[in-house]
């Protein structure tokens, strides 16, 4: 067997899983692990932050299929972890690489720079938000150490540790075999036992409905439940999470369910339900509405990917794509005629020359706005909130931190996304107070040659937190957001207080296509969507 040295084995693992683009900034403990990265077919992208490295990562993770951050010891590799736990909380296949105070340096404990406590403590808080950790200490087990943190990281769609020393990256180890992930297999038994409850509980249901979330992403399951989706005739949601995974132009398509804060008559349909099939979802206080949904378990089949429950029954062992294929081919009676709510009729929007734009009509113009070669990505609060009424084709893809909610994801997640898939343009929608952790990362944008159309939701201040407990702490500087081309050096920017305003602008930047864009959207600092309205209410009454 060939030989091969530790920093070069892992660069050709991380090139064989599809690693194009590798996210950070360097520091004297991986400055050559850096070197084996400039010399590999992957291109480093460094951001101005750490945390924007790895929300750059995560986005590029939910658009590849697997993504990376490298950063140095402790100073790198703490800043990060909150983007980490992110992708931890919402499943997103992420590679984090630290480097390390070399192994030889650690005799009597010395204090080397950027130790916490002990040469483990980052390994031990990374240990927290992640499903495999690896600490490189002798280069016989690194291959296998390597292997086994990659495969876990491809198996369960989440962040996986990989700690590498300085003065290992050049250690010789033996050279890569092929890479094999091995095939998950379901228990025969449970399999069978759980897709005949669940079709015969089908069979006798008048009203079933399925209830897809960010799973079917994920595990790249969108193709199978299409199918079940059209042999059954059943009409079927999307989780907040889970928003993109069929066209939302689909015949029984009833949209986004988030309990009482989304479109009641998706509610009504997903919750009158007697047999609610919900595959791949997270049952959150986001996803359900700040727990505003009325889903009754007795009535529903919960399958995800660790485990699947009918009623109070629970089956572990179970494939989530076996379960999808193995129900599609069962008998669930004949195909049904999806009862639909009646849509109301929408009329096209056109603009009101002067007058004032407001949250309500400006998600009204989005929705004609964005294509099919869109990839939306929406930081939270009312970014989040308004964009989740927004039609999504088939090829358009939806990335929000829905769940863990973490303001600031949505500038660096565009770097990400679009490094990703540059075939697709992102159109971002990011709060004030979001912008301003991470909208800095328009510089690495720059540098890369990205295009994305950025819309910065501008109301003064933290309007989310407005509507759950007003207080002074809830206000925040004002920027002049479309000046950001200036203090970067290229970009478009504009402003936008009026209807007419708006019109000019996205026939600017679509016109500008050779670098991003940025529309400042002045709003009322009490102006939000009809569902912020009812979550802050909700979420109020905790507080």
């Amino acid at each position: 067997m060939s030989k091969q040295t530790i920093g070069r084995y892992l660069v050709k693992r991380l090139e064989g899983v599809g690693v194009r683009h590798v996210f950070g900034i360097p520091g004297d403990y991986v400055l050559g692990f850096y070197d084996r990265l400039v010399e590999s077919n992957m291109e480093v992208v460094g951001t101005c932050t750490e945390i924007g490295a790895g929300y750059a990562a995560d986005g590029y993770a939910r658009v590849n299929g697997v993504g990376c951050v490298c950063v140095t010891y402790c100073v790198g590799g703490l800043n990060v972890l909150n983007a980490v736990a992110g992708a931890y909380a919402e499943k997103s296949p992420l590679i984090v690489i630290s480097g390390a105070p070399g192994v030889g340096e650690r005799g009597r404990s010395p204090l080397l720079h950027h130790q916490v406590r002990d040469f483990q403590t980052q390994k031990q808080i990374y240990e927290k938000v992640t499903v495999a950790t690896a600490a490189i200490e002798n280069a016989k087990d690194a291959p296998e150490q390597i292997d086994d943190a990659i495969r876990a990281c491809l198996k369960h769609k989440r962040p996986v540790y990989i700690e590498l020393p300085r003065d290992m990256v050049d250690e010789i180890c033996e050279g890569p075999d092929k890479f094999e992930m091995g095939v998950e297999k379901s228990d025969a038994g449970a399999l069978k036992e759980a897709v005949d409850e669940t079709a015969e509980m089908l069979r006798k249901a008048k009203r079933p409905v399925i209830l897809g979330g960010v799973e079917i992403h994920r595990f790249g399951l969108q193709e199978a439940l299409l199918k079940l989706v059209e042999k059954t005739g059943y009409p079927f949601a999307a989780t907040f999470l889970g928003k993109s995974i069929l066209s939302e132009k689909h015949a029984q398509s009833l949209g986004v369910y988030e309990g009482a804060m989304g479109r009641e008559a998706t509610r009504r349909v997903v919750e009158g339900s007697d047999s609610l099939l919900i595959l791949g979802a997270f049952l959150t206080d986001i996803n359900l509405g700040g727990f505003t949904a009325k889903l009754d378990v007795r009535k529903s089949i919960l399958a995800g990917s660790e485990k699947i429950s009918i009623g109070h029954h629970h089956y572990e062992d179970v494939v989530l794509g076996d379960f999808i294929d193995k129900l599609t081919k069962a008998n669930l009676g004949k195909r049904r005629k999806a009862v639909m709510p009646a849509k109301k009729e929408v009329k096209p929007y056109k603009a009101r020359g002067g007058r004032a734009i407001t949250i309500k009509r400006f998600w009204k113009r989005m929705d004609e706005f964005i294509g099919d070669d869109t990839v939306v990505i929406a930081d939270v609060g009312d970014s989040l909130f308004g964009a989740a009424d927004l039609t999504v084709y088939k090829r358009t893809e939806f990335i929000s931190p829905a769940y863990y909610t973490s303001m600031g994801f949505a500038v660096p997640g565009a770097l990400g996304a679009q490094l990703g898939n540059e075939k697709m343009r992102p159109v971002v929608f990011v709060g004030d107070g979001a912008f301003q952790m991470t909208g800095h990362e328009l510089s690495t944008i720059v540098r890369c040659g990205l295009n994305p159309i950025v819309f910065v939701l501008n109301n003064k201040g933290y309007t989310t937190e407005r509507f759950i407990h007003e207080g002074p702490y809830n206000e925040i500087q004002n920027w002049a957001y479309h000046l950001w081309p200036q203090l970067v050096g290229d970009g478009s920017g504009m402003e936008v207080r009026t209807e007419g305003e708006l019109e000019e602008a996205l026939e600017r930047a679509k016109a500008t296509a050779r670098c991003f864009t940025i529309v400042n959207v002045h709003l009322d600092k009490m102006d939000g969507s009809a569902a912020l309205e009812r979550l802050g209410k909700r979420l109020g009454q905790r507080v």
